[in-house]
């Protein structure tokens, strides 16, 4: 697996990169060897934000923390990475590494495997989707007091989504092709 890291208002040191590489590599079995993993370490005041995301083959693990130590957000951020691969091991097989489970399947006992979780749409809803600029469909998502919103781009004519970030902000969907 590729590994980038970016540090953000924070100075990434050799030992550090050596060490996120090092945790990483747990992860390794699981994916191919074109895999991405992009490691963002912001300072923010006196804690660090860390966020781990993994592409591979179409397929997106994305985990995030905050911490004093950046050290610690990683081993944390590793495990709910093992978790969440883990959680979903039926439906990841067939499209992760040829054999990326063997390695768990013998070290753990049949009793430990967590129940494959099943998701459900408990509610499916058609409305008209109405052009307007990214500005307009924000103002709509507020008055309606929702996370996101879909709408139809005035300027490029594709459906985007607008949501609301943790730390306050807004985002913006927009479809790669």
């Amino acid at each position: 697996m590729r590994v980038a890291i970016t540090g953000r208002k924070v100075r990434i040191t050799d030992s550090l990169s050596e060490r996120i590489e090092k945790k990483l590599s747990k992860l390794d079995k699981f994916f191919e060897s074109d895999a991405l993993a992009e490691i963002t370490i912001t300072k923010e005041r006196s804690m660090n934000r860390v966020e781990i995301t993994i592409r591979n083959g179409g397929l997106i693990f994305r985990a995030e923390d905050v911490a004093a130590d950046p050290n610690e957000a990683v081993d944390k951020l590793v495990d709910v990475l093992f978790r969440q691969i883990r959680r979903n091991k039926t439906r990841l097989e067939k499209r992760l590494r040829k054999d990326a489970f063997a390695e768990i399947n013998s070290l753990l006992p049949q009793e430990q495997e967590e129940p494959e979780q099943k998701y459900r749409v408990v509610k499916s809803k058609k409305f008209p989707v109405k052009p307007m600029d990214v500005e307009e469909a924000i103002l709509q998502m507020v008055l309606l007091d929702h996370k996101f919103f879909m709408f139809r781009n005035i300027e490029t004519n594709e459906i985007n989504v607008v949501y609301c970030r943790k730390d306050g902000n807004y985002g913006l969907l927009e479809p790669n092709e």
